[in-house]
């Protein structure tokens, strides 16, 4: 699907990815467009779909979301109902920030965020560890985060 856009296009998706709430004159500016053929642009990539939405990116620091944990989760099988229910399950959990199935030692892995280890020990042992088909957990309170970015490689001379 990068394949079918252009260079305008893809410079107009780094560009919003950088800041969403650039203005028309702005990405215009940045991409060397007028302001009518950006706008144009733009909004084709929306009804695309390689524009999903715009959202603020809030520091966890300040809405009292600090404390980060990866949990590696472990079904007691994985039949088409137990996944089902697991997925469907997971969905209605704010906290648990992504979901991933993956082909390992264990089933899935999760990415929380909650105040602090007291609200993740309340979370894992209400929430997570109750979770349809949950056999087994393991927990790793993150020390630092080095890098979180949500920033997809657009540009075609980007490294592999």
């Amino acid at each position: 699907m990068l394949d079918q856009l252009d260079s305008q296009d893809r410079r107009i998706l780094d560009e919003m990815q950088r800041d969403g709430r650039l203005t028309a004159s702005d990405l215009a500016g940045r991409v060397h467009l007028s302001i009518s053929a950006a706008q144009k642009r733009l909004r084709k990539l929306e009804r695309l779909g390689y524009i999903a939405g715009y959202r603020a990116h809030l520091d966890p620091r300040s809405v009292d979301q600090a404390y980060l944990v990866y949990v590696q989760v472990k079904l007691s099988d994985t039949t088409r109902a137990t996944l089902d229910k697991f997925n469907s399950a997971i969905l209605d959990e704010p906290h648990i920030l992504s979901c991933d199935m993956l082909t390992a030692g264990f089933d899935y892995l999760l990415k929380v965020r909650c105040a602090d280890m007291q609200a993740f020990t309340a979370l894992h042992g209400d929430v997570i560890s109750s979770l349809p088909g949950v056999q087994q957990t393991f927990s790793f309170p993150v020390m630092m985060e080095i890098k979180d970015t949500t920033a997809l490689v657009i540009s075609r001379d980007a490294r592999p």
